[in-house]
């Protein structure tokens, strides 16, 4: 399989629907859980009891690739691949004053979804990212660079409802019930494919307010 032919990962801003879209899939990803358990001092014993103590997030950690000057013409200045690319995603680290808690009235950075095709996904918030550069232009602009990103869980999957497989209506439309998380762009991505077409699915719910989705909620998917 030709790497045009591979689905590019990407990841999505829960909280308007923007995409980055990564230039190379990542060559690997770990995933990280730590679970506490507190140790019960005791005497005259050899192993102390244990006591769970709660569990932490779970972690996603990726390297990225992102290149400004192999696809440039001979001759020709490359791009700067932090504007061109990876300040998008430091971008999703940093509070948008929009989005403001409602008792605090304080912004926060944005809720992401990392996607990698159909198969998988992680809802998070981006907890770490560093960012190394590996090539240069004649003049220190940097053209190459590579970023590890860090994930952390968002929610508790096991308390959520998962992500439904919609079914057939009469008419042949499909039906697909809200998740804590959904957003209108995302559920037209996975239907349609392009995450703009939302306002079809919004239109046809007769939906007025489209960026607070409720969970539970069934939405009409019409025939694309």
């Amino acid at each position: 399989m030709s790497n045009a032919s591979l689905v590019k990962a990407v990841i999505i801003n829960l909280d308007n629907d923007n995409r980055v879209e990564c230039l190379f899939n990542p060559k690997e990803y770990t995933f990280a859980k730590q679970n506490k358990w507190e140790r019960k001092k005791t005497s005259g014993g050899n192993v102390p009891q244990l006591t769970f103590g709660g569990g932490d997030p779970a972690t996603l950690q990726m390297e990225l690739l992102f290149d400004t000057y192999a696809d440039t013409a001979p001759g020709a200045t490359p791009k700067d691949v932090r504007k061109q690319y990876t300040d998008a995603i430091w971008k999703l680290m940093m509070v948008d004053p929009a989005l403001k808690d409602k008792k605090s009235k304080k912004g926060r950075p944005p809720r992401v979804r990392f996607q990698w095709g159909s198969a998988w996904s992680f809802n998070a918030v981006i907890s770490n990212i560093q960012q190394k550069f590996t090539l240069f232009s004649p003049d220190g602009t940097p053209v190459r660079a590579t970023l590890t990103v860090s994930f952390q869980q968002e929610k508790d999957e096991a308390n959520l409802a998962p992500q439904n497989p919609t079914s057939g209506g009469l008419g042949g439309e499909r039906f697909w019930t809200v998740a804590e998380g959904d957003t209108l762009g995302w559920i037209a991505y996975k239907e349609y494919g392009q995450a703009t077409e939302w306002r079809v699915i919004a239109d046809a719910n007769r939906l007025t307010n489209v960026r607070e989705l409720v969970p539970g909620t069934v939405l009409m998917i019409p025939n694309g």
